[in-house]
């Protein structure tokens, strides 16, 4: 078979679907189940400039996320991500200037920084941070 033609073909594929009848797209799905979200809430990685043993500069880098359980602190979360954003990147560059050369970071510092800075943005307690990975680099 030519290449071409069976690049036409898949292509074909999601626009023969769109065609469907909504019944028998909707076949696996229930009606009376509620679209669950997750509780997780990604944050982009957050990054720090810090000095390496031989003087030079590094970096450090710190992934995380948010787990917010309950849905309308999550929606307002969400909402304020900017915000947090902001605070959690002051936070892992002020940390990172201070931090001394050759040191290994101190996650369980990061971690409680990041919570006080999450309570203080959405008002009240009830987002966890999670930690991913720390990196210096």
């Amino acid at each position: 078979m030519d290449r071409r033609r069976l690049a036409g073909l898949i292509a074909l594929i999601p626009v023969g679907t769109a065609l469907l009848p909504g019944a028998a797209r909707a076949a696996g799905k229930k009606k009376d189940e509620p679209a669950t979200r997750s509780p997780y809430v990604p944050i982009q990685t957050l990054l720090g400039t810090t000095v390496r043993p031989d003087g030079r500069r590094g970096s450090l880098s710190v992934e995380c996320g948010l787990d917010i359980p309950d849905a309308s602190l999550r929606e307002r979360a969400e909402a304020s991500m900017p915000r947090l954003r902001s605070a959690f990147a002051a936070t892992v560059r002020t940390y990172a200037a201070g931090l001394p050369a050759g040191h290994p970071p101190n996650v369980d510092f990061i971690a409680r920084a990041l919570q006080q800075q999450t309570d203080q943005v959405l008002g009240r307690a009830g987002a966890k941070v999670l930690l991913g990975a720390v990196l210096v680099n």
